[in-house]
């Protein structure tokens, strides 16, 4: 497994949202907030952004949401959707680019299965189940707000 440095992840980020702004008119993701029996929130750590985030990724040309979303779990926490994903909201992604659109869904317990858990890879370098009231310290600012709304049933933010 390749692990990207700190220093490394800084500059990378940068230049493929660069690369994806020419290439591409607006870049638009989904997330999941997939809760467990007992009400914890799973998060996982890429090798090339720091933090912890929700479990997503970028919706491909031709691709509808709910397959990016199915294709990302599958992908980055071996999760299989088995029930309805909830929409929450769209929000802009403002701090990754003006550019930037990520659509954010909620997996309850019923929704989802996890037939083997996750293998760390060369994208996804760990995995875990937090509570809410327990989020790890360097969580993105943007997912622990989105987890604070959702548990709290507060409206959610416009902006990620």
């Amino acid at each position: 497994m390749i692990l990207l440095s700190p220093e490394r992840r800084a500059w990378l980020s940068p230049i493929l949202h660069r690369y994806w702004r020419f290439s591409r008119g607006m870049t638009l993701g989904v997330r999941a907030c997939v809760f467990d029996d007992a009400g914890r929130v799973l998060l996982i750590r890429h090798s090339y952004t720091p933090g912890w985030h929700f479990p997503g990724g970028g919706v491909e040309v031709g691709q509808t949401l709910a397959d990016a979303l199915a294709t990302e779990l599958k992908e980055e926490a071996n999760v299989e959707i088995t029930g309805e994903a909830r929409l929450v909201g769209m929000f802009l992604n403002a701090r990754t680019s003006k550019r930037d659109h990520v659509a954010l869904y909620r997996l309850d317990p019923s929704c989802w299965r996890q037939p083997a858990p996750p293998v760390p890879n060369r994208e996804i370098v760990a995995h875990g189940f937090f509570s809410p009231d327990a989020l790890p310290a360097d969580i993105s600012r943007g997912t622990r707000e989105r987890v604070v709304e959702l548990v709290s049933g507060a409206p959610p933010a416009a902006i990620w």
